[in-house]
């Protein structure tokens, strides 16, 4: 029996990207190294909470934006 390939393409930040076994924001938040707390996301051109993240589920073909805080002084 052959499992079912769970790779999903997404464009984030304009960057058509193929992952494997992501499911959630979460889930691609902690894929790409970035901390949940300081990022704001935009799935489909909505914009959603923190803590919301990991009940977003992710489809193929999903466009997502992460913008990132960056502190200075």
């Amino acid at each position: 029996m052959h499992k079912k390939s769970d790779t999903m393409t997404l464009t984030v930040n304009g960057n058509t990207t193929s992952f494997q076994e992501i499911k959630t924001l979460t889930d691609l938040l902690v894929t790409l190294n970035l901390d949940p707390e300081t990022v704001v996301v935009e799935h489909n051109t909505t914009i959603i909470q923190s803590e919301s993240f990991d009940s977003v589920l992710l489809a193929e073909g999903d466009q997502i934006e992460i913008i990132r805080f960056v502190g200075g002084g």
